[in-house]
């Protein structure tokens, strides 16, 4: 109930302005941060979905269905995306996971895949940026599981904090906007409606300039 006033409540006061996105995490945050049980991540999700569809709201509310994403990256969760969501939000992927993604889908549910970017057109100066992002994720098991149905091996992520060059490359798109504008569309010729472009630094610093860079090519 909690999670449905919010995006309600939320949808109402700012009208096509958000999104609800919903995750099952990683089993080592899950269990071991948390203490809850992770045995069953995909039945748990589709159970918290219905649940919020039967939850009761009786405050005024959006004026249409203000929709909600999930992040899904292995086919179940993607069909679940598409039968019980308005569709997925595809995180640490590639424009040919974007291509199953859709094949899997089929049209109609959102399809809004997450893109790291790093406007650099230093190669050494762009992977070391985007290998300091990539570490925490290489870790998780999730995420390794999804990139060796993409091609990549172990090997490209024996150092989390060392990925291999190839592994970078694949992940994040850097270079000029120009340049970047390339893998975003990619994605969309894949099947995308939408990319999320996260913008990558060397520092903990708003990138606006890179922003407003991206924004130009863009729109």
């Amino acid at each position: 109930m909690t999670t449905v006033a919010c995006q309600r409540t939320l949808a109402e006061a700012y009208p096509g302005r958000f999104m609800l996105g919903l995750g099952v995490s990683h089993h080592h945050l899950v269990e071991r941060l948390r203490k809850h049980d992770y045995s069953k991540p995909l039945a748990y999700m589709q159970e918290y979905l219905k649940a919020m569809d039967e939850a009761m709201f009786v405050a005024v509310g959006p004026d249409e269905d203000p929709g909600r994403v999930i992040a899904a990256l292995g086919p179940k969760m993607l069909k679940t995306a598409a039968t019980q969501c308005t569709g997925a939000h595809p995180y640490l992927t590639t424009p040919e996971h974007t291509l199953r993604a859709r094949e899997v889908m089929g049209e109609g549910a959102l399809l809004a895949p997450e893109q790291m970017v790093v406007v650099e057109t230093d190669p050494e100066k762009a992977r070391s940026v985007g290998r300091k992002s990539l570490a925490i994720y290489l870790r998780a098991p999730n995420y390794q599981r999804n990139l060796l149905t993409l091609g990549f091996d172990e090997s490209d992520w024996a150092d989390p904090n060392n990925a291999s060059d190839r592994l970078v490359d694949g992940l994040i798109a850097w270079g000029t906007p120009e340049q970047i504008k390339v893998r975003v569309d990619a994605h969309l010729a894949a099947g995308a409606d939408h990319v999320c472009i996260q913008t990558l630094r060397d520092d903990t610093t708003m990138p606006l300039d890179e922003w407003r860079a991206m924004a130009e090519v863009l729109n």
